[in-house]
This record gives C-alpha cells, structure tokens and sequence, in this order.
C-alpha cells in the first residue's frame, strides 16, 4: 500500500483522526484511496502501478506529501474537529495544482514513464498536431 493510515499522522493528530473515523479503519482508508486514485488520474504518463505499488523510501517524498494532503482533506470533511479547515483547503489547492503542472508537462517530477507492454507497438504520449497560422493577403 502506497500509503498507511499510521502514516497520517505526520498531517493530523490522533485524537483527531479516531474523532472523526470514530475509531474505525474503513474511513481514513477510504480517504486514501480516494487519494491515491485522484493522483493517478493527473500522472497517466508515468507508470502508476510501479508508482503507486512502492512502499518505505522507494516511494517519491513529495508525491508522498500531496498525497497525504488530499487524503487528509478527503478525510477532514466528514468532520471539523479540531481542524484549521483553511489551512487544509490551501494544502489540497496546493498538491492539485502540482498535479496539473505534472501533468501539463511543466514539471518533470521524478517519476517512472509509462512503458509499452511487450507485443504493443501503440505509441506512448502526447501527439501535438498544428500548422503555421494562415495568412490572408489581400491586394
């Protein structure tokens, strides 16, 4: 598992994750997956189940941080005990916005590409089509 519910701690205290799970596991987990799979719909270019399958430090720090500040906002909207909820929209408006940089290209995190699966010659990427701009002359 990418990541723990142990692992959220270094995010939230755990007073308030048993508060708001109330003191069951399902719900923080399903915080996480539901991080887990909002992140890999920003980085289909990379390899996902390589990317998402690491565990301990085979995993990347800062992909590893957002992931957790969505899983944490995922989680804290159940319930505001105890929880600057600025603080944790500008965290998730943060790691989403970095996201998108990976996935428009602007950032080039480091991550495993994609790959093609032995026996498929299907090209791997984006595939810019475009022309010069027309140009009109009128005499």
């Amino acid at each position: 598992m990418f990541l723990t519910v142990d692992e959220l701690y270094t995010h939230l205290h755990d007073e308030t994750v048993a508060v708001i799970s109330r003191d069951t596991e399902a719900i923080p987990v399903a915080a996480i997956d539901a991080a887990v799979a909002e992140a890999k719909s920003y980085l289909h270019d990379f390899d996902t189940a390589a990317i998402f399958s690491a565990e301990g430090e085979a995993r990347n720090a800062l992909l590893l941080l957002f992931v957790k500040d969505i899983a944490v906002w995922h989680f804290v909207n159940l319930g505001n005990a105890c929880i600057d909820m600025e603080l944790r929209e500008k965290r998730y408006d943060s790691a989403i916005a970095w996201l998108r940089l990976v996935q428009k290209g602007d950032l080039s995190p480091d991550l495993p590409p994609r790959t093609t699966e032995p026996g498929n010659e299907s090209p791997i990427g984006k595939i810019h089509f475009g022309s010069n701009p027309k140009r009109g002359q009128h005499f």
